[in-house]
């Protein structure tokens, strides 16, 4: 079975009949018989007025006459006229004496009756088949019909993939060991699953990949049916629910049914959040609406097939707070993989795995990139790598070099350096003095990361500066002085204007959001406060899809907290404020070298601190 699988070709679609050859054929014919055939046979007919037809009747010119209900059809004697005459009928009662004296053919048409089960056929049964058969196509190209009866539903809009066409294996997975090795045991058992049945053991009916957005979980599926050489069926969750009711159950029937057949496969299900959400959340009254029919019909197929069979559920979620308990219950989706952000090792093995098709300079350090870049998923990675390239391009190189990659890093974070936007001199000076108190406050601080660059270079992201500095390591805890040492540095710019300039502006808004929200959350979640101690106050919605939360407090004590935010901070800026005054020369001096340059690297601010 499995050397068969191997060598398949991609699943041809089922052919579909030539109904629209068919149906423009139809139209055709009536266009033809309707206007073509009657306007060509109407060019042989030549009209003219009653009083030209007398005349030629008298003078002997008229063969034959046949009379119809609305008009008179006549031919000449003439051999040479090949035309036929057609003139309108008037009241004439002396009409039939003139052509018996011109010795004229005449006789009269009699219309034909119908017949009454004819005209019910033509003006009933042929419009209602029409009709019907339009709204059966209708129905075909909105995925909810084509077996004949309007009221089924399609197949599956799953795609089917074997593993030619995935292409992928766990060696193009890189930073996710501990995913890979979970998932292992299923490509083990999809091999050699007698193995695992001689012991007494099941393979697991579903397995949920759970991360942040960006951390390769659909890479990592295909990987895995790239591994166990099976076919890979490949749907969103979203392509389930359609505005018709019964469409998505319809469709999960139907994707089981193609699993069965085509055993030992794959199922992944991406985004499944958009059909497992908990039952009663966003539904119409009573919770019966299209969505939640979607999830109990997914319910039940995965109650009703066998793991035995080789059939396996994978689905992959950043959202798994909203997912139904029924769906994650043992027996359903049996095994959680966490698939989460890359640390120091993992970022430099994914950048690895980005840069095999691009050249590289000899003085790129794929280590270095890597520290600048903590927080940052795969696809951040592989983003920066390819800005990286364009940017070699850009400038006319045959290699990407380390500048390439750090002013893409810096790309991504601050955007693109906006050439057209100049300071005015008081601005810049402001920028300048700002960013070097961040610079300088970070210095000297022990506990902070050390500065790596200083620009008052305008981004397209509206910053008119930044100082960007980089851990030495991953910070997988941070301590109560080492979050106050942040908010210090945070502080030091407007400290900085505030001294030199004796006066503030609007420069500071993001440091200023920043530390309130590393302040409050010292207070409400990390029980950094004396007034508080262990005690949650506020809870995170979602941990994949940002920072949102939720206050779990009354409203007098969400006041009290307000004050410990704001007596935090300004503990933070008077510290600040009094390194600044401290090293107030050095401000001055870095500051006028960073007017005329614009930009320092960290090694050349760490110099000029320490002259």
């Amino acid at each position: 079975m499995m050397g068969m699988t191997k060598d398949m070709k991609k699943e041809d679609p089922q052919k579909k009949q030539p109904i629209y050859l068919y149906l423009v054929i139809f139209f055709v014919v009536i266009l033809l018989n309707a206007y073509i055939f009657p306007a060509i046979s109407e060019k042989s007919i030549k009209e003219v007025d009653y009083g030209t037809f007398l005349k030629m009747v008298d003078d002997e010119n008229v063969d034959e006459v046949i009379m119809n209900q609305n008009f008179i059809e006549f031919t000449s004697t003439s051999e040479n006229d090949e035309l036929k005459y057609k003139t309108g009928v008037i009241d004439d009662p002396g009409l039939v004496d003139r052509l018996h004296k011109a010795n004229v053919k005449f006789t009269k048409t009699i219309p034909k009756e119908n017949s009454p089960i004819l005209t019910f056929i033509l003006s009933w049964i042929v419009p209602i088949i029409i009709f019907l058969f339009i709204g059966q196509l209708l129905m075909r190209r909105i995925g909810t019909g084509g077996t004949g009866n309007a009221l089924t539903f399609g197949k599956s809009n799953a795609r089917v993939y074997v593993e030619a066409e995935v292409g992928k294996s766990f060696d193009d997975v890189a930073g996710q060991d501990e995913a890979k090795e979970a998932l292992l045991e299923i490509v083990k058992f999809l091999h050699s699953p007698q193995n695992f049945k001689e012991i007494g053991a099941k393979m697991p009916k579903g397995v949920l990949l759970v991360g942040p957005p960006g951390t390769g979980k659909t890479l990592i599926a295909k990987a895995l049916a790239g591994e166990s050489k099976v076919p890979f069926f490949s749907i969103s969750g979203s392509e389930f629910v359609e505005m018709f009711v019964g469409t998505g159950a319809a469709r999960v029937r139907d994707l089981f049914k193609q699993a069965e057949e085509k055993a030992p496969c794959i199922v992944f299900i991406d985004e499944l959040d958009a059909i497992g959400k908990r039952r009663g959340i966003g539904g119409i009254q009573g919770g019966n609406d299209e969505r939640e029919q979607t999830l109990n019909q997914l319910l039940s197929e995965m109650d009703g097939f066998d793991a035995d069979k080789g059939i396996l559920i994978l689905a992959a979620t950043n959202r798994p707070e909203v997912l139904d308990k029924a769906l994650l219950r043992p027996g359903r989706f049996d095994r959680r993989i966490p698939v989460e952000l890359p640390d120091l090792t993992a970022r430099k093995a994914i950048l690895k795995v980005h840069v095999r098709d691009v050249k590289l300079a000899e003085d790129v350090d794929l280590h270095e990139i890597a520290k600048m870049l903590p927080g940052a998923s795969g696809a951040d990675l592989a983003n920066i790598v390819n800005e990286g390239a364009l940017r070699a391009v850009k400038f006319g190189r045959k290699a990407v070099t380390q500048e390439d990659l750090e002013e893409s890093i810096e790309v991504v974070i601050a955007g693109y350096p906006r050439k057209n936007k100049v300071l005015q001199k008081n601005d810049k000076w402001t920028v300048a003095y700002h960013e070097v108190g961040h610079a300088l406050v970070a210095a000297k601080q022990s506990h902070s990361a050390p500065v790596h660059k200083i620009t008052i270079v305008p981004r397209t992201s509206g910053s008119l500066g930044y100082t960007l500095q980089v851990e030495e390591t991953d910070q997988v805890l941070m301590s109560k002085e080492q979050m106050l040492n942040k908010i210090t540095t945070l502080m030091g710019g407007r400290a900085a204007e505030e001294l030199v300039f004796n006066r503030i502006t609007s420069g500071a808004a993001n440091d200023i959001e920043q530390a309130t929200k590393i302040a409050r959350t010292m207070v409400t979640r990390y029980g950094m406060s004396d007034n508080f101690g262990m005690m949650a106050l506020e809870t995170v919605k979602n941990p994949y899809l940002g920072e949102d939360t939720t206050l779990l407090v009354a409203p007098d004590t969400a006041s009290k907290i307000d004050e410990e935010v704001q007596m935090t901070i300004k503990t933070c800026y008077d510290k600040a404020l009094e390194m600044i005054k401290d090293n107030e020369g050095k401000l001055h001096e870095i500051a006028e070298y960073l007017f005329e340059e614009e930009t320092i690297t960290g090694k050349k601010f760490m110099e000029k601190l320490n002259d």
